[in-house]
């Protein structure tokens, strides 16, 4: 059996590598066409060659196209070319200790990263994914701890009725 794809740290280079992250997701992740993700969005899979080709998509399209495609690449591409972090707004949830030890795993390959990278031993665009994923996973649990005295209201979860 093949090992699952880790998602989370993958950090798109480009528009074009963010579109193409967008439809691999939705291909891994629910099955779904570049034809039945044009049909969602209704344009013609041809359209979504084209954006793709181009590095290029109109922006009234990017927030249809992703929830298409369940996936935000193309939003982080823009934050971060735009020079700002952007992170998931977490849901209030308590962390457990798989969360925790894997934040701290994030910060200890950040640190890692860093200290190759001061030495001349590693590469810039793999220090700065590994600094920007720790400081996401720092930010969530940040989040997690302002909304701790005022967690979000359940109303779309699951229960007994």
């Amino acid at each position: 059996m093949a090992p699952r794809k880790r998602w989370k740290p993958v950090q798109p280079q480009s528009m074009q590598h963010a579109i193409r992250l967008c439809l691999d997701y939705a291909v891994h992740k629910h099955n779904r066409s570049v034809a039945q993700i044009g049909e969602l969005i209704g344009v013609s899979e041809w359209t979504i060659y084209k954006w793709m080709s181009e590095a290029s998509i109109p922006s009234k399209r990017i927030r249809p196209f992703e929830f298409a495609c369940d996936a935000t690449f193309i939003t982080q591409h823009l934050a971060a070319s735009a020079q700002k972090l952007v992170i998931d707004i977490p849901s209030g949830k308590g962390a457990g200790q798989r969360e925790l030890l894997d934040l701290q795993n994030a910060l200890n390959e950040a640190v890692n990263l860093l200290t190759q990278f001061y030495r001349g031993d590693a590469e810039t665009p793999d220090v700065l994914q590994g600094v920007t994923r720790a400081m996401q996973d720092l930010a969530g649990h940040r989040e997690n701890v302002r909304k701790h005295d005022a967690p979000e209201l359940g109303l779309f979860e699951g229960g007994e009725r």
